[in-house]
C-alpha cells in the first residue's frame, strides 16, 4: 500500500487552522453560555471561515485528517486553558 505524499506546509496549515477553529468554537460556546449575541455570531462566522482551509486540505488527501485531529486537540486544550487563566469560573 502506497502512503500519500504529505506536504509539510499544508500539514502545518491544517494543524494551525483546526487549532484556531476549535479555539473559535470554544469561544463561540462561551459567548452562547454568556448570552452575548453579537460575540456568539462573530465567533460562529470565524469558526466556519477557519474550518474551510482544513476541510479543503484533508478532503483532497485523507492523510491530513490526522493533522486536523492534532490541531483540534490542541485548539480545544489551549483555549480552555486560556479561558481558565483569563476568565476563571466563578465558584457558586
Amino acid at each position: 500500500m502506497d502512503l500519500p505524499t504529505i506536504d509539510p506546509l499544508i500539514a502545518a496549515g491544517v494543524i494551525l487552522s483546526t487549532a484556531v477553529t476549535d479555539a473559535a468554537y470554544v469561544m463561540f460556546n462561551a459567548a452562547v453560555q454568556a448570552r452575548k449575541r453579537v460575540a456568539a455570531a462573530n465567533w460562529s462566522s470565524v469558526w466556519y471561515l477557519l474550518s474551510a482551509f482544513a476541510v479543503i486540505s484533508y478532503t483532497s488527501n485523507w492523510a491530513y485528517v490526522l493533522f486536523a485531529a492534532i490541531g483540534s486537540w490542541l485548539g480545544g486544550y489551549l483555549s480552555i486553558t486560556a479561558l481558565e487563566r483569563f476568565a476563571p469560573r466563578r465558584r457558586e
